[in-house]
């Protein structure tokens, strides 16, 4: 039903005022013959100051030529004597903001889910060389199809094209989220927007913004005086994401992330967000792996089906039709059980060389020559005698004890790994890791380094198989953030038929926990080692 008191447009029909700013007012609207629902942003010309010209100009100018999932789009415009008209994509969940502050705070794995979103957007902005300048929990709007959510940036009212390195004077951007530099009226550039991305993280971690205050005043001052920023108590987050918000929220933006760094950054993982090309590379590496396994190499085999599964479990989790749901977690589940077949396998082969190396080094009763069933800590420590190379780097490690230390660590992953306890394997290859890339850092070259290298590679390459392994199992007990979702008081049926469906555009809280964000972060360290016009018409 249509309230009384809505303006009347010919080809639309205004269901309901969505909300207002400084120069607009947005409505929900359903298109009279396609029945597709819509945000119409109506903007009285005679209430525009030149700012707000300007503003608006550079809204449709740079939305007509943005075209990416994660950035509300632009669907039509024109005006009349009175009014210009904005059409938009309708988002239906409402906005961050109201996400946050329906659930106090989210969760890490629903930030980093949020955060990748943000990320991806921006990159691609980047790319157009175009800075927004106001970004926000309100300016970044949610949209529900089929159960699922995704994130779209919106308001581009601020928002400038800026090569990198360009400067910027004018006072841009809403207080709570705006840059040091632009607060104290010195000149900027594109890096302010990744300040604003932090104030977001922080405030979907935590439920509220790192400054918040009670008057404008006293934000204005914590800010100029360069406050420290600290967690709140008694809250625990993984490392990189600490990380990652530490040096987003850098006052000085030449101390701030480099946006290479950000896009690149562990927490992110942007290499396995869904796109085009994510389920290609899937099915490139499922290929080698099967070659390698008619080959019998069974090594590669297994870590390239784990590899696989990276970019199986969030083309999963991100599909809305659900048969195609069904089809690529049967395929996904297929490489995760000969995965573990082939794991097993390996396994049960070091137990017969080790009933071998029995036999022939001792002439004991039967129980010397133990079965491959016997599972006993002295066995498997037997089992798993090092190889050559750990015994050499070992050798080399006496005058060095945090080398020592991570490699004691690391080869007891190995112990926990033959034992099947790959939680416990996961966590010391992580503490090993998180020992040893430091110290190959400060490594000179010579034999010490190229062995360490050759036994990181290995430690990572088990650390992501088991990573791949833990997440592709936990498919079935996924609980999607669309389930908690609040009803969004805009939102109706009639209209959501007509949504455009992404085909990447849903949630799982499953696949990144704590413990997965801290490898990922330490492998990838390791890596890193190795309008205007349109209206003068």
């Amino acid at each position: 039903m249509i309230m009384a008191g809505l303006p009347r447009i010919t080809d639309f029909e205004i269901l309901e005022k969505l909300g207002e700013g400084s120069y607009a007012t947005v409505y929900r609207a359903r298109h009279k013959k396609t029945k597709s629902c819509h945000a119409i942003k109506f903007v009285e010309m005679s209430s525009l100051s030149d700012s707000s010209r300007e503003n608006l100009i550079t809204e449709i100018r740079l939305l007509r030529s943005l075209n990416h999932k994660y950035i509300v789009t632009l669907q039509d415009f024109f005006w009349d004597d009175k009014n210009i008209y904005i059409v938009l994509e309708y988002c239906n969940a409402g906005s961050l903001h109201s996400f946050i502050r329906s659930k106090k705070s989210l969760p890490e794995a629903t930030c980093k889910y949020f955060l990748r979103q943000l990320a991806s957007a921006v990159e691609y902005m980047r790319h157009n060389e175009i800075c927004h300048f106001d970004l926000k929990p309100q300016n970044l709007l949610l949209t529900k199809v089929n159960s699922n959510v995704s994130l779209k940036v919106a308001d581009f009212g601020f928002a400038q094209h800026l090569k990198l390195g360009e400067i910027n004077q004018q006072l841009k951007g809403s207080p709570l989220y705006m840059a040091p530099e632009i607060i104290r009226k010195q000149r900027y550039d594109a890096r302010a927007d990744l300040w604003s991305i932090g104030v977001i993280l922080y405030e979907c971690l935590f439920g509220r913004a790192p400054y918040s205050s009670k008057t404008i005043e006293e934000l204005l001052t914590r800010i100029k005086s360069c406050e420290r920023i600290t967690l709140p108590p008694n809250v625990r987050i993984s490392k990189e994401c600490e990380d990652l918000l530490s040096r987003l929220l850098q006052h000085d933006p030449a101390k701030r992330i480099a946006f290479n760094d950000f896009f690149n950054h562990a927490f992110l993982d942007l290499k396995t967000v869904p796109s085009e090309k994510t389920l290609q590379k899937a099915i490139d590496l499922v290929t080698q792996a099967v070659e390698y396994d008619e080959k019998q190499n069974y090594k590669e085999a297994y870590y390239l089906y784990c590899s696989s599964l990276q970019y199986f479990v969030p083309l999963i989790t991100d599909e809305t039709d659900a048969n195609k749901r069904l089809a690529l977690r049967q395929r996904a589940q297929t490489y995760l059980k000969r995965a573990e077949e082939i794991k097993n396998v390996i396994i049960e082969e070091e137990y017969k060389a080790l009933a071998l190396r029995q036999a022939k080094n001792s002439q004991e009763s039967s129980s010397s020559t133990t079965t491959t069933s016997s599972n006993t800590a002295n066995n498997v420590t037997q089992a798993l005698e090092p190889e050559t190379r750990y015994k050499q780097l070992y050798a080399l490690s006496h005058s060095s004890p945090s080398l020592k230390t991570g490699l004691d660590i690391g080869r007891q992953g190995e112990l926990y790994l033959f034992e099947r306890k790959y939680e416990s394997a996961l966590e010391s290859f992580t503490s090993a890791l998180g020992i040893l890339v430091p110290f190959l850092n400060k490594e000179p070259k010579g034999d010490r380094r190229s062995l360490l290298l050759q036994q990181l590679d290995l430690w990572m390459k088990e650390a992501e198989s088991i990573k791949s392994l833990l997440n592709a199992k936990d498919i079935d007990d996924e609980h999607k953030l669309s389930h908690s979702v609040y009803h969004h008081p805009h939102q109706h049926d009639q209209c959501e038929k007509t949504f455009p469906c992404s085909l990447m555009s849903t949630l799982s809280l499953f696949s990144y926990n704590f413990l997965s964000s801290l490898i990922y972060g330490i492998l990838k360290l390791l890596r890193n080692v190795l309008f205007y016009v349109i209206l003068k018409k």
